[in-house]
């Protein structure tokens, strides 16, 4: 696909900048930063079901095994501010 993009002249200096320090065309640093950078997954549609539920719980999870358990303490207000008299 092709779409043709009316840039200010800022935003070309910063596009061509980037692309420059990678030694690349301006135009394939657009395409790679464009499929970097948009949404994998669909937004929604403002409704969570049982499913979605559980599918966002699942990803959340993932990894968080390796995550350390910290003390009952280590979350009281007191000890954000025990440096504070």
């Amino acid at each position: 696909m092709t779409i043709l993009v009316e840039l200010d002249p800022e935003t070309e200096s910063r596009l061509a900048a980037q692309a420059a320090r990678r030694g690349i065309a301006p135009e394939q640093f657009a395409g790679e930063f464009l499929r970097e950078n948009l949404p994998v997954h669909d937004t929604g549609k403002g409704r969570l079901t049982r499913e979605g539920l559980r599918a966002m719980t699942l990803e959340l999870q993932q990894g968080s095994e390796n995550l350390p358990v910290l003390p009952p303490e280590a979350t009281q207000r007191a000890s954000f501010y025990e440096d504070r008299q």
